[in-house]
């Protein structure tokens, strides 16, 4: 990554040590030249061991020449780690949140200075390299801060820009998302077991299915409208599946499930 040739990670979770693998899988930073920080030295010395990145005694420490600070710690520690690395902190330094619920806005003035920021909203999928990520900038990110943070969630699936007033939509709608897929595969293989098919049978059918549906709508070749009817036959099991679903109120269920979710993020960023 011509961009950024040197990354900091201050609390390596789940999402964070998904992102480090994408990145060190892609190799878009050499591992020598990433270094993490987290309260949990156990955690530390896995990473260590598995990537052969540097560790970092402290938050502060992590920053030393760091092209690229990336915090992934929880959002009600936020506030506490900025505090703690404020006076550390360049402004020729790009910081990259993937907090859920803290604004852009909150980043800046804690820190108490003109510090390029991207908020970045990933999914769950990215811990295996099909993530879906929504970025935002802040009020001093350049077109150039934008096109690394790209590069880097790119690493863990897709990514795409929005204004941060959308972020909260983002999160009810890809955040949350995967549980709304996890649901329904569940479903299916429920009906399946439900119509005689063994347990496992059933779940792999059904995760394939809908791994398949997203795939063709990820070609973009055809709306998922037009794909819907190219399965469904005048009179045949399709058609009388879909009455179903209408009737269950399938579209508008999920819909509502989207809307609840973005209003609650709201809530819990305010």
């Amino acid at each position: 990554m011509s961009q950024a040739k040197k990354m900091a990670m201050i609390g390596v979770g789940k999402m964070g040590g998904g992102l480090l693998e994408g990145i060190l899988s892609r190799k878009l930073i050499a591992p020598e030249s990433i270094t993490v920080y987290d309260k949990v030295a156990g955690r530390l010395e896995e990473l260590k061991v598995a990537y052969g990145i540097s560790l970092a005694a402290d938050n502060r420490a992590a920053l030393s020449g760091a092209d690229v600070v990336i915090l992934g710690v929880k959002p009600q520690n936020m506030r506490e780690v900025l505090r703690e690395i404020r006076d550390a902190l360049e402004e020729n330094q790009l910081v990259v949140s993937i907090a859920a619920g803290i604004s852009t806005t909150f980043i800046e003035e804690a820190l108490e200075k003109k510090i390029r920021v991207v908020r970045v909203m990933p999914n769950m999928p990215a811990l295996i390299g099909y993530g879906a990520t929504a970025l935002a900038r802040g009020e001093y990110a350049t077109d150039e801060d934008i096109t690394v943070a790209l590069q880097i969630f790119d690493a863990v699936g897709i990514s795409v820009v929005v204004t941060e007033d959308l972020m909260d939509a983002v999160t009810g709608l890809s955040g949350s998302g995967p549980a709304y897929g996890f649901m329904m595969i569940e479903a299916l293989s429920d009906a399946g077991v439900l119509m005689g098919l063994p347990r496992e049978t059933a779940r792999m059918l059904a995760s394939q299915t809908m791994l398949g549906a997203a795939m063709l709508c990820l070609q973009g070749q055809k709306h998922p409208a037009v794909l819907k009817d190219m399965v469904t036959s005048p009179g045949g099991t399709t058609i009388a599946g879909l009455k179903a679903l209408e009737e269950g109120k399938f579209r508008a269920t999920l819909m509502k499930a989207v809307e609840a979710a973005a209003l609650r993020s709201k809530a819990l960023g305010k």
